[in-house]
């Protein structure tokens, strides 16, 4: 047994009970066992029970609760994985209620932005807002007009906003990154990270681009973002990265209070600011910013002081997420580039991890064992299920 087929402990079971989280819960199980079964290293037969145990009770769709994590569209995007013909049902079924959910969550946000007031972040990020449910909806349908709704509320969402009398990005946010109301928060902030920031909507925004969906002010939205990415670029040490947040106070004097570079994490750090770039470039034919990407992960990963800074193994905030979003830029990058060439040393670091520390916890996709596995199944070819666009990582 490996240290990754170690990382689910056996007494985990498909029994009902189980969450509607593709984080932590039994939608992203199964997809490890669906993606198991497609590869030839597991049972289809024990990947439809974990598909019956995330259908076993009813399913939320609240617009309060539901995104691409929680609800109907978590155990939606695992159904579609499946590509399963006995689950043409119920996923006709589960359109209906998604597409109910992202009308009630579309219209909050037209009323919201036509107010002039500033957005959650679960509004639109990817984890619980509307990036979430687009990202849903490309891997299901492609082009479809409800995307194409989702895809105009984020041009709009670029669009500055004057707030307190300072002219500000569209998202940014009224409290910190966790809602706080402190001091050190007054005025809110500005997320750049592919989870929960607008890293998020800029890789949904370029790969509809790229697959030929557009909207009026798609162009110029993805414009706006890289530009104010390209703002707020450090430069240290012949490093280049990004923080994962900026204060009002750092809004104002254009100083980055973080001295150096945050632990280079697939939801805030680096690999994810870099794909989201990179998809960006792609959809431009922008070589030169391609480039500047690609080499801000390279020069990430021979840097073992941000290496160091990664405490575990899972797909949200460690190796497994790294190793994972580090795959995707190669396999888009040049032929012959470095990336490829430095991942069989962080699949061999991540397996050492594993060994010395143990597997995490829990058995999610983001956090724990299920997420794990499924990169190391994605070690010599892409996902079959794709389930890494609920990562915004595919191209």
């Amino acid at each position: 047994m490996t240290a990754f087929e170690a990382t689910i402990p056996p007494a985990v079971e498909p029994a009902p009970g189980w969450s509607q989280s593709l984080a932590d819960g039994a939608p992203g199980i199964a997809l490890l066992h669906w993606e198991n079964a497609r590869t030839g290293t597991g049972s289809e037969g024990l990947a439809r029970q974990w598909f019956a145990a995330m259908t076993s009770g009813p399913v939320t769709a609240r617009p309060d609760v539901a995104g691409l994590y929680r609800g109907v569209p978590a155990v939606g995007f695992a159904l579609h994985a499946a590509d399963h013909p006995g689950y043409g049902a119920a996923l006709r079924n589960f359109d209906e209620h998604i597409a109910v959910l992202a009308q009630t969550r579309l219209a909050n946000a037209h009323d919201r932005i036509d107010r002039a007031e500033l957005p959650v972040l679960r509004e639109f990020d990817l984890i619980s807002g509307l990036t979430g449910i687009g990202a849903g909806l490309l891997r299901r349908h492609g082009h479809s007009t409800l995307l194409g709704q989702v895809l105009g509320y984020l041009v709009r969402l670029t669009e500055p906003v004057r707030h307190d009398g300072d002219l500000l990005p569209g998202w940014w946010c009224p409290t910190g990154p966790r809602g706080q109301t402190t001091n050190a928060w007054r005025g809110g902030h500005a997320n750049l990270g592919i989870a929960h920031g607008i890293s998020g909507p800029l890789a949904l925004l370029a790969t509809a681009l790229r697959r030929g969906i557009t909207v009026p002010g798609q162009v110029e939205a993805i414009e706006r973002i890289t530009a104010w990415l390209d703002e707020w670029c450090q430069s240290s040490d012949g490093r280049v990265w990004w923080p994962g947040v900026i204060s009002r106070a750092e809004w104002r004097t254009a100083i980055v209070r973080q001295f150096s570079p945050q632990r280079p994490s697939w939801c805030y750090g680096t690999p994810g600011l870099v794909r989201a770039q990179q998809l960006a470039a792609l959809a431009f034919a922008d070589t030169r910013r391609q480039q500047t990407a690609e080499d801000a992960l390279t020069g990430c990963l021979r840097d073992e002081h941000q290496l160091a800074l990664l405490k575990d193994a899972s797909v949200c905030h460690g190796w497994a997420g790294l190793i994972h979003a580090t795959r995707r830029v190669a396999a888009d990058a040049p032929p012959g580039g470095s990336l490829a060439q430095l991942l069989p040393g962080l699949e061999a670091r991540l397996i050492d991890h594993l060994h010395q520390y143990g597997p995490p916890a829990g058995n999610g996709l983001l956090e724990g064992g299920t997420g794990i596995q499924l990169v190391q199944l994605a070690t010599n070819a892409a996902p079959i299920t794709r389930w890494d666009a609920c990562l915004l990582l595919e191209a």
